[in-house]
């Protein structure tokens, strides 16, 4: 068991896999903990040793001595620095690749604003922080929307019936329907998920100096994304794409549920 201390955050535990040399960071998705990319055993973990990170609110990672205000208000961007000056403490400055999937990847775009030089690839799936998503927007920094999550939270009756209206005017599917209502079916759950992306909302990566940066120091950059996915697809990510100079962009036959093995057996067909 593995942990980093992070000044005035908490205790970050993380998981270390694959047979590989080459160190990778990974960032999990909602709901999921850092051992999520250990079905990637054919492509991923053959090329690399993963340390991927359980976020805060869940797995073993703790927050400590933060107010509710203070996770409300949310954690500011530089305190991302935190997490891989400390991993390099305890492994050593080195080259590193990052990989992060969904919420996980406003992370590691935050890391490659501030390590560029560090970083030599990074493997991004059905990644949030590529452009705003409006329904994550309206519910974190708009008034009626922070009520209306707030309320949604405290309510045993109310989120169920939220996600059964959005599945029947099809601004979500059945598989995204089945992933909402599994994290929010119980009181525990429905403030997690408050929590959670209330903290990362400051977490906004600056698109122009990532792409700036990622084209700078050569990045090898990989976009995967679900072809039937509604939550991120690639259309939502023109504009990054188009700001790379040489991006390696996939869309496989899947939804948002991505880190599967099907896509590990695509990624080994294609060579990643």
């Amino acid at each position: 068991m593995a942990f980093l201390n992070l000044p005035g955050l908490g205790q970050v535990h993380y998981h270390e896999y694959g047979t590989g040399a080459k160190p990778m960071l990974a960032f999990h998705g909602y709901g999921m903990t850092g051992r999520q990319f250990e079905v990637l055993q054919k492509s991923i973990l053959t090329d690399y040793r993963v340390y991927s990170f359980d976020h805060f609110f869940h797995g073993k990672t703790q927050i400590s001595g933060w107010s509710e205000q203070q996770i409300l208000a949310g954690m500011p961007k530089a305190m991302m620095r935190a997490y891989l000056e400390e991993w390099f403490k305890q492994h050593g400055t080195q080259r590193i690749s990052l990989m992060a999937y969904s919420i996980g990847a406003n992370l590691a775009l935050v890391l490659i604003e501030e390590f560029a030089e560090w970083i030599d690839e990074v493997i991004l799936m059905a990644p949030d922080g590529l452009s705003v998503y409006k329904g994550f927007n309206f519910l974190m920094h708009n008034a009626a929307g922070k009520l209306l999550f707030k309320t949604v939270t405290k309510s045993n009756w109310l989120a169920p019936g939220v996600l059964k209206s959005l599945r029947r005017i099809r601004f979500i599917d059945d598989s995204l329907y089945k992933i909402a209502y599994s994290e929010m079916d119980t009181p525990q759950k429905r403030l997690d998920v408050y929590y959670t992306l209330n903290l990362i909302k400051q977490l906004q990566p600056n698109i122009v100096k990532v792409t700036d940066e990622i084209n700078r120091h050569n990045i090898k950059c990989h976009l995967i994304f679900g072809k039937h996915d509604m939550l991120f697809p690639k259309s939502s990510a023109a504009n990054f794409i188009q700001r790379l100079n040489n991006p390696l962009v996939h869309e496989v036959p899947l939804g948002h549920w991505l880190v599967t093995s099907q896509l590990d057996e695509y990624l080994v067909n294609y060579k990643l």
